[in-house]
């Protein structure tokens, strides 16, 4: 069975998007990221980077959250998730590309410098102020892609989507979203489907209750 460790709000629920949608049976194992978990010997061994998730598949363990959504996609191809077309298939690795660096890395230099991740000493103000400027600017293009899609790419879900629900969640979060009525509205089309994980707000009210 397909082990995947890591816990939400983390990136592992980008893999919660494909598992659900591939209808697979796995065995989540809890990683606490705000507990240090991630740090400990046995964690390491998996993935020394001491990041979440890490996808265990018999011999094969897998890091980085796009990675493995698209080793999914591509192991279980019925579901259709990747594009047929090479053009199709060029378009959505650049969006999950796009993504992870341009949207995803500035969100995560906001929380590193606002959140306790970080001691307080180490947080750099000046960074969030460029980190938001820089994530708008990026958000801007998305929301100029996604008038009059549905999709990202082409006319069916696909991993592009399910990468990009996740990451513009977390932008909605970090209140990025209120000039972006075609993102907000992806968004919401997107946690409406049956295969949809918990939001990061849901994950988050879970850990404290």
């Amino acid at each position: 069975m397909l082990k995947l460790y890591g816990q939400a709000p983390t990136r592992v629920l980008r893999v919660h998007w494909l598992l659900n949608a591939l209808g697979l049976e796995y065995e989540e194992v809890p990683v606490n990221f705000f507990e240090g978990e991630h740090q400990k010997p046995e964690f390491l061994r998996l993935n020394p980077a001491g990041k979440v998730p890490v996808l265990v598949d018999g011999d094969t363990v897998l890091t980085e959250s796009s990675a493995i959504q698209l080793y999914l996609a591509e192991k279980f191809p019925q579901a259709g998730l990747i594009p047929q077309s090479l053009a199709e298939r060029g378009q959505m690795y650049q969006w999950i590309f796009f993504l992870v660096s341009e949207i995803e890395q500035p969100l995560w230099r906001i929380a590193r410098n606002t959140s306790q991740l970080y001691p307080e000493h180490e947080h750099q103000p000046l960074d969030v102020q460029i980190a938001t400027r820089e994530c708008r600017a990026m958000l801007a293009v998305l929301e100029k892609h996604m008038e009059g899609r549905e999709y990202l790419v082409g006319e069916r879900v696909s991993v592009a989507d399910m990468n990009a629900a996740y990451t513009l969640d977390w932008a909605g979060e970090a209140k990025m979203l209120d000039d972006a009525p075609h993102l907000r509205a992806f968004l919401q089309r997107m946690y409406a489907r049956p295969e949809a994980p918990v939001t990061i707000a849901e994950a988050f009210a879970a850990l404290e209750s």
